[in-house]
């Protein structure tokens, strides 16, 4: 068995003497795992860091092996992610996030597309917690949990949206929220891509689709915790905020 494709690197650890196993999101063969031989070398481990882009070779005998990975670098993304502590903390968080949520072997291509441009994102500071957001949305939608926010759950109008219903994801008009306002989410304009969205309004849609990856998603996956890895990435966001 064997295939060639391009993918990000979430994770490495030590195999044996020298050899590595890594997981890596694919474009073509989603989340796989694979050993890199020489992958905890001191010419290849330097290499096969979180976050690089790759251009990989993978063989086995049967598809259900593990089976071995040729391992080069197109992207190093290194240097980005220690150029600032939101990078380093973003470029963790989204590793952390698809290896957690995401299925082995199962393809996710319009997700990949969207992780390796945000993760190309990764020095531009003021753009990259917006970019960060759309990028959870965009998980969501590919898990199965996507947030419908063109219209109103009770109305059908467009007009005035200002809450989501924490049970389906969809938007509820400030009208129709009566006594149950106290139960539903707030919905800035920035999860509609409306407005200029401030870093408080990033925030609170952060927050937003926090409760739907841990309150939705994460109870479907084993009801594990979600990777510290995005808590650490939102209070470094949370301290540029004026009032933090």
């Amino acid at each position: 068995m064997e295939w060639r494709d391009h993918g990000i690197l979430l994770t490495r650890r030590r195999h044996g003497e020298g050899a590595a196993i890594i997981d890596v999101f694919t474009e073509h063969h989603g989340r796989h795992a694979g050993i890199v031989h020489g992958g905890a070398s001191r010419k290849k481990a330097p290499v096969l860091q979180p976050g690089a882009q790759l251009d990989l070779l993978w063989r086995a005998r049967l598809q259900e092996h593990l089976g071995s990975y040729q391992a080069e670098p197109l992207r190093s993304r290194a240097a980005a992610a220690l150029s600032g502590r939101l990078a380093l903390a973003g470029l963790n968080a989204v590793t952390g996030l698809l290896g957690f949520c995401l299925p082995e072997r199962a393809a996710y291509p319009d997700l990949y597309k969207q992780s390796e441009q945000l993760l190309d994102l990764l020095e531009q500071e003021e753009i990259w917690p917006l970019a960060y957001l759309r990028w959870e949305m965009a998980l969501l939608a590919a898990m199965g949990f996507g947030l419908d926010l063109s219209a109103c759950a009770v109305s059908g109008s467009n007009e005035d949206l200002a809450y989501i219903s924490p049970k389906t994801g969809r938007a509820v008009s400030r009208q129709e929220a009566g006594q149950w306002v106290n139960r539903l989410l707030p919905l800035p304009p920035v999860l509609r891509g409306l407005g200029e969205a401030p870093d408080h309004e990033v925030a609170e849609g952060l927050r937003t689709t926090g409760f739907f990856l841990s309150e939705r998603l994460a109870p479907n996956l084993g009801n594990q915790p979600l990777p510290e890895a995005r808590g650490r990435f939102i209070d470094a966001f949370m301290r540029r905020l004026p009032d933090s």
